[in-house]
């Protein structure tokens, strides 16, 4: 039998993310230190930065309210990120991954799960071993033409402009979740809620 995208949303207890192209629009942007003299070591140093969106940031917080576990695989490192990461209070982080099933092998055995119960939000062809062999595969709007064929669910929305909560809201309507978890955070007396919420932005 031939699994819908919200059969397969409707047994998933992880859900990842990509970051560049996923979490955010893809952009990469680099302040130069230094003037943009090389340092001691003759390299060129700077801080790379990026921009993301509140609705996903927002969107994490529903996604706890309605059970899911939520984390990052990226193969870039970046400072931007671990901070956003934090301010997301991410259960599973992992940077610098080129070959990203490592990472998942490893979430399987921390959050004690199957790969069935884990979705994947990709853009790229460095995504597409982790989409062929999850649970729930998505593509984001903007994601290159592998991997929106290797996707059981294509976001309606590009990265960085709230393609994250549109898989996060897939998959809580799938399982039945997503009207009680919005109401849940909404109630100011519920506890639970404010577990669940992301930072506030001080840094």
């Amino acid at each position: 039998m031939t699994l819908t995208a919200e059969d397969r949303a409707r047994r998933i207890k992880v859900l990842l993310f990509d970051v560049d192209g996923v979490l955010t629009d893809g952009q990469l942007y680099f302040l130069p230190e230094d003037g943009g003299k090389p340092g001691p070591d003759g390299r060129l140093h700077g801080m790379e930065f990026k921009g993301f969106t509140a609705h996903d940031g927002l969107g994490i917080s529903i996604a706890r309210l309605g059970g899911l576990r939520v984390g990052l695989i990226t193969k870039r490192e970046s400072a931007t990120v671990a901070i956003r990461a934090q301010d997301l209070k991410l259960e599973f982080v992992y940077q610098g991954q080129s070959h990203k099933m490592k990472a998942v092998n490893e979430i399987l055995k921390r959050a004690a799960i199957t790969l069935d119960q884990i979705a994947y939000v990709g853009d790229d062809v460095i995504d597409l071993p982790v989409l062929r062999l999850c649970g729930l595969a998505i593509a984001t709007a903007n994601a290159r033409p592998q991997a929106k064929a290797a996707a059981h669910y294509i976001t309606p929305n590009p990265g960085g402009q709230g393609a994250g909560r549109d898989a996060i809201e897939f998959i809580l309507a799938a399982q039945g979740k997503l009207d009680a978890a919005i109401e849940a955070l909404l109630d100011a007396d519920n506890p639970a809620a404010a577990i669940a919420d992301i930072g506030t932005g001080k840094m």
